[in-house]
Parts: C-alpha cells; sequence; structure tokens
C-alpha cells in the first residue's frame, strides 16, 4: 500500500510537477482500437521525443528518479531495493552514489535498461530513452542481465527487497526471469508497452531476448505479452508513475500513455488469457538403472491446453525435484533401499495434475573404496595481480595445478580459481577415484550451466552452477576409476566465469569391484581397468547366472549376454569405446571401465 496519500506527494514535490497531460496530446486516439491504436500512439509519442544522449540520463534521474512516495527523502527510487512498507535496506543520494564499480548492493545506482540495449545494439533514441531506463542498484541490475521479465518459481537469487532471479513459471516458457517485487510488476510491464509502442517500426530488426515480438503488432512474444498484461491490472499506476511521467515529460517531451491512459492497454491487446484447466496426469512413469545412490525416472507427457511448465518429482512422497522434461535421474539414495515414485505436472498458471502411476525400484548395494584421498581448497593459488586471465600454476599437497584462461581474485568458501574459457587440471594423482565433490559458482553475468568433470579423459560428470554461492558441494558418485589419475574440470561455457573451491575426493585403489549378493557371497571383476576386451569374473554360483547385461553410465543398454558363464567365467567384450560402463546380472550390479 502507498504509504504517501498522492496529493500530498503532488503538494510536496510542486517544484516538478507543473507537467501535466498537455492539452490536445492524445487527440484523434477516440474510438480507435487494436493495432490502429498502436499505431497512433506511436506517432503521438515520437513528435517532439528529445534524445539527450546516454549521459543524460545521469541528469534526467535528478527529477525522474527521486523518492518522493515513499520515504518521500529525496534519495534515488530504485525498484530493486524500495520497501514498500518498511525502512528500505539502504538509499542512494542523487549523484553522490553514482556508479562506478560495485560488488554487492547498496554500492552504487546505474542506468538499467528494462528492455536490455543489447536486443537493439545499444542504437539511439533507445540507449537513451529515459521511459524505460531508470536508477536502480548496480548488483541487482547485473544479476537480472539480460533476461526477461516473468513469474519465478525455483529462485537462483533474491535482492534485499525480493526482487528474484529464477526459472520461469510464467506461462508458456521455462527459461530463467527475472520477476521484480508487486509493488512494481505494472511499472515494469507498463514501461515495456511504451518500448514495443515507441519503436514498433523498428522491432523486426531487434533481437527478442525471448521478450520481443519481431512484428508491430502485437510486438511482444505471446508468453511475456500475457504476463506484463497479468502484472498491469494487478499493480494499477501509482502516483510514483505519475510524478516520473510528468518529470519525463519535461526532460524528454514525450510520455508513456499506458501511464496516463491504464486505459489503452485493454483496447488494444485485450485481457490476459486466464488459464483455470489442470493438466492431465503423466502416464507410463518406469523406474530403473539403479546404482547404489540413484535411480532413473522416465514418464509419458502429460498434456494441457495451453502448455506443461514442469513436473514435480516426489520419492517416498516427499518433493525432491521439478524437472522440466520427461526423464530425470534422481540421486542421493540411499543403497539396498526400496523406493516409491510418482510425478504431478504443472502449467504456466500453477494448476497441477493428477499424480501420476507409482513406480518402484530398489538401489544396488553399496561398492567398496571410499576413504579420503585428496583436497585442494585454493589458498595456496597464486595472488592475485589484477583482474586479467592468465594460466595460473601452483602446488599443494604434492599435486601440481594448471589453470588456463583463469583469475585468483574470486571467493566461494575462501579464496577460489575462477576459470573463463579454460580448465583446472591436476599433475597425476596415486589413489584412484570413487567420488568426487566440488563447488562453482557463476561470477559476473552470465547464465547457470554446468562443469564437465573428467577423469584420465573421460567425462564422470557434471557440476552445476548458478550465481549464488553453493551452500554445499556437489558431488559425483561411483567413479570407480583405479591406479594412477589425472583430474580435469572444464568450463565449455563461451564468456561464463565460474569460481571453482573445495574439490576432494575419495580413493578407489583396488584392482577389483567388489558387489554383495543377497545371500552375501563375493563378485569381483577384474582386471579393472579391462584389458583386450575381456572382462573376468570371480564369484560363487556363476553358472547360475541367466543374464548379463552392460550398459553405458547414461543408462543405455549396449549388449545382452544370455547364460553368460556357462562355460568359463569370461565375457568377451564387442569393441566397447573408452569409459565407464556396468555389468548387470541377475542379482548383481557393478561398474567397469574400458581403457
Amino acid at each position: 500500500m502507498k504509504r504517501i496519500l498522492f496529493s500530498f506527494v503532488l503538494a510536496f514535490v510542486s517544484f516538478y510537477t507543473f507537467a501535466q497531460i498537455p492539452a490536445g496530446y492524445y487527440d484523434g486516439t477516440t474510438g480507435l482500437t487494436g493495432a490502429t491504436l498502436k499505431s497512433k500512439l506511436k506517432t503521438i509519442i515520437t513528435n517532439g521525443h528529445e534524445d539527450h544522449g546516454y549521459g543524460g540520463l545521469w541528469t534526467g534521474y535528478q527529477t525522474t528518479d527521486r523518492d518522493y512516495s515513499y520515504e518521500n527523502d529525496g534519495t534515488i527510487l530504485d525498484i530493486y531495493s524500495e520497501n514498500p512498507t518498511a525502512a528500505d535496506p539502504y538509499n542512494f543520494n542523487y549523484g553522490t552514489n553514482q556508479c562506478g564499480t560495485y560488488s554487492a548492493e547498496g554500492d552504487c545506482y546505474n542506468r538499467e535498461h528494462i528492455v536490455p540495449q543489447s536486443l537493439f545494439n545499444e542504437a539511439f533514441p533507445m540507449k537513451s530513452d529515459i521511459n524505460f531506463i531508470r536508477a536502480t542498484d548496480g548488483k541487482v541490475n547485473g544479476m537480472r542481465s539480460n533476461y526477461p521479465f516473468g513469474k519465478v518459481g525455483t529462485t537462483s537469487y533474491t535482492s534485499l527487497n525480493g526482487s528474484k532471479l529464477g526459472t520461469s513459471v510464467s506461462q508458456g516458457y521455462s527459461g530463467i526471469v527475472f520477476e521484480p517485487i508487486d509493488e512494481f510488476k505494472g511499472d515494469v510491464a507498463r514501461m515495456i508497452l511504451y518500448f514495443v509502442t515507441r519503436y514498433e517500426t523498428q522491432l523486426s530488426g531487434f533481437s527478442s531476448g525471448n521478450m520481443l515480438g519481431g512484428s508491430a503488432f502485437p510486438g511482444l512474444q505471446a508468453w511475456e505479452l500475457n504476463q506484463l498484461l497479468a502484472w498491469n491490472i494487478q499493480d494499477p499506476v501509482s502516483p510514483a508513475e505519475v510524478l516520473r511521467n510528468n518529470a519525463t515529460y519535461v526532460y524528454q517531451k514525450n510520455r508513456n500513455p499506458y501511464i496516463d491512459h491504464p486505459e489503452y492497454v485493454a483496447l488494444i491487446w485485450g485481457a490476459p488469457v486466464v488459464d483455470n484447466e489442470a493438466p492431465t496426469a503423466a502416464t507410463n512413469l518406469v523406474a530403473n538403472n539403479p546404482t547404489s545412490n540413484s535411480i532413473s525416472l522416465s514418464w509419458t507427457a502429460a498434456t494441457d491446453n495451453i502448455g506443461i511448465t514442469g513436473y514435480d518429482v516426489y520419492v517416498d512422497n516427499v518433493l525432491n525435484t521439478t524437472v522440466s522434461g520427461t526423464s530425470t535421474v534422481v540421486s542421493g539414495l540411499s543403497s539396498s533401499t526400496a523406493y516409491n515414485f510418482y510425478v504431478i505436472a504443472r502449467d504456466g498458471a500453477g494448476n497441477s495434475s493428477p499424480q501420476s502411476n507409482i513406480a518402484t525400484e530398489t538401489t544396488l548395494p553399496g561398492q567398496s573404496g571410499g576413504t579420503s584421498c585428496g583436497t585442494e581448497t585454493f589458498e595456496t593459488i597464486p595472488t592475485a595481480s589484477g583482474t586479467g586471465y592468465a594460466t595460473q600454476t601452483w602446488t599443494n599437497n604434492n599435486i601440481t595445478w594448471v589453470a588456463t584462461d583463469a583469475r585468483t581474485d574470486q571467493t566461494i568458501s575462501g579464496k577460489a580459481i575462477t576459470i573463463r574459457n579454460g580448465n583446472l587440471t591436476s599433475s597425476t594423482v596415486s589413489g584412484g577415484i570413487q567420488n568426487l565433490s566440488v563447488k562453482a559458482q557463476l561470477k559476473f553475468t552470465g547464465s547457470a550451466g554446468s562443469l564437465n568433470v573428467q577423469v584420465n579423459g573421460v567425462t564422470v560428470g557434471t557440476i552445476p552452477y548458478t550465481s549464488s554461492a553453493p551452500t554445499a558441494a556437489t558431488t559425483i558418485n561411483n567413479i570407480n576409476v583405479s591406479g594412477n589419475v589425472v583430474i580435469k574440470i572444464i568450463n565449455p561455457i563461451t564468456g561464463n566465469r565460474v569460481a571453482i573451491d573445495d574439490l576432494s575426493w575419495t580413493c578407489y585403489s583396488t584392482l577389483g569391484t567388489i558387489e554383495t549378493t543377497k545371500n552375501q557371497s563375493s563378485f569381483v571383476v577384474y582386471p579393472n581397468p579391462v584389458k583386450n576386451n575381456e572382462l573376468y569374473v570371480k564369484g560363487d554360483h556363476l553358472s547360475k547366472i541367466t543374464k548379463a547385461e552392460i550398459y553405458d553410465l547414461s543408462g543405455k543398454l549396449i549388449e545382452v549376454i544370455i547364460n553368460p558363464f556357462k562355460n568359463s567365467n569370461k565375457i568377451q567384450l564387442k569393441g566397447l569405446t573408452k569409459g565407464n560402463y556396468i555389468l548387470k546380472t541377475d542379482n548383481i550390479s557393478t561398474k567397469f571401465i574400458v581403457e
């Protein structure tokens, strides 16, 4: 709720509110609707528009972006830090706190293009149009990056006033979006609607950014338009917007018509689509490919009148994760344990389906090995000498590390090595690897992604990262490579700068992999790694095994052998490529390596 009456606000800031809607400004709009009205407004707000240049925005903010509606103290009105119902977490003074550099919220304010300038190649007059360029916190502006605006489901970053970055649950879009607080959702919507009106004849030459349309009408992608129309209704025009629109007219000589006449929004684009129809249930849920700590799930997609945005995956009636596709691997499970799974589909409006069928699977017995083998905390990396990227080399615990295209000035738990377009590689390490854990965090701008982890040149898993500092390391289990190994962590996404910290791994130095059957007899495969495509097996009652199956780590079935040990204890592998595989028999499963 606004804390200062509009009449009081107008009186207090009368020194720059004399510019009301000019007489006749919207002449010629009566009776128009749809694309015709939009084009008429484009002509009106283009005529008289004065471009004061990109640097001129700093001057414009002296009157357009000052707080005379909340604290009423003349500080910068920042939609990413303003708290409408309590004290702000910090305040910026006009001019004094202008960016500059920043590393945290509250350091300084800069110029936030609500429609990213990368979409129009930083061209003028768009680059300096104050109608959609706000004075906002530099850090939050950087976190918002060039993502579209939408409703966030899973959050990866939250500003101090509650603005959020994360995975979209806006109907029709599942990418990364930025969501302002409720107080400013309508403000953002009307600024974007202004943009696609003022520059409608140029939209075909702009990039979409997953928000803009490629034609003058409607001017936006369907999902974004529907979200903005909903926000326009949810958060009506505020006194603060009216004050800014009047000040903008004094500075730039044009106005946002959707602040002056909110009814124009519905006349042009209609009402937002309201979705009250729940999706159907997902079907044919199957649980398979168990390991000692994970089980694979797949299912047939649900259907919806608008579109499915994700599936909630439940393990023993507890929500485990949400995914956008129709398969996933549930990890972190206990060995030799039966689990029940089901999924629930959701659409962009938040409607949920009935639950799918229940699938049951049991994890395999735990594997051998597992003693701590090595750690790297990065506390002894070279001292930062500026912010440039170069090859960094250091030795710790008798292991030499080489990081290419790397910098050393960032932190996670403590010092961290930050990789741009390179990798982190160890010297040869003895003792093998069973499990590997590491923390990763996106620094500066970019999008969430994953690092690739290789052992002896073979990819054994990935480490996900977002811009939020991880509270715990991500673990890749059951790597199970014996002997001497080289660890390599690769950043495959050009331009993302990813910090790495708290790397550790457990040993796996046995010559064979010992599994326990249901009747506690031993089962060993050797040699491991396999030599000459010949895999030998030692154990009790081998001749009674009726079937052996060989899978790769993605769960793809490679080969089936009936009565594999009827005549010998050897399996002749059929030209498997270098990598890790799983041998699964009637009641036993174990990993082996092909070099």
